[in-house]
């Protein structure tokens, strides 16, 4: 290990290290079949409601991009410019807890209007897993080691991103978008 001017032992590289095979092992974890599933759904649907909040939030706003460039009508709950939510669009939901009180509301409240909810979480016996119609699952390790290199949520976001880029690989798939359709459909004004 590389030792910092204050003499302290640099982690970065092993935190980076850690973050990375723990990722990896979330990711691997869901299935094939859950996965077909929420494909089927965010295909079937008129559009894709995507809803978190904190760092859940900024990989859920990612995740609405990338559909977009896909050509996928999605919008992120809370955005002015969101529609009505109807009973033939998809909310996709984030919380590595399963428990944070807007996003559980939010599943409540879409489950009322008929919608279909995806929930993206790291409890499976969580108030939002059970709200779901379907629940992928990224259970991230907990202990020492990982408050130490990744506090907090920071395995469970970074799995979550992970996880629905390849999402995103194999929405390209079904709707044969390419990397150069996704190009024409960037922002032009940023």
């Amino acid at each position: 290990m590389r030792r910092a001017a204050a003499g302290r032992t640099m982690q970065h590289r092993e935190a980076a290290h850690y973050i990375l095979n723990q990722v990896r092992a979330t990711v691997d974890n869901v299935g094939d079949a859950e996965v077909a599933r929420l494909l089927d759904l965010m295909v079937k649907a008129k559009s894709v409601v995507v809803f978190g909040r904190g760092r859940s939030g900024f990989v859920g706003r990612g995740f609405v991009v990338r559909l977009l460039h896909i050509g996928i009508p999605a919008y992120f709950v809370g955005e002015t410019v969101s529609p009505p939510v109807h009973e033939d669009d998809v909310v996709v939901l984030l919380s590595g807890s399963g428990e944070t009180f807007s996003v559980v509301v939010t599943a409540q409240t879409a489950k009322r209007l008929g919608t279909k909810i995806v929930s993206i979480t790291g409890s499976p016996d969580s108030t939002l897993a059970k709200a779901s119609d379907l629940t992928i699952l990224l259970r991230a390790p907990t202990g020492d080691r990982q408050r130490a290199l990744a506090p907090l949520g920071t395995l469970y976001e970074d799995a979550c991103a992970v996880f629905l880029d390849g999402v995103v690989a194999e929405l390209m798939h079904a709707k044969g978008a390419t990397e150069e359709s996704m190009r024409a459909r960037h922002a032009t004004l940023e």
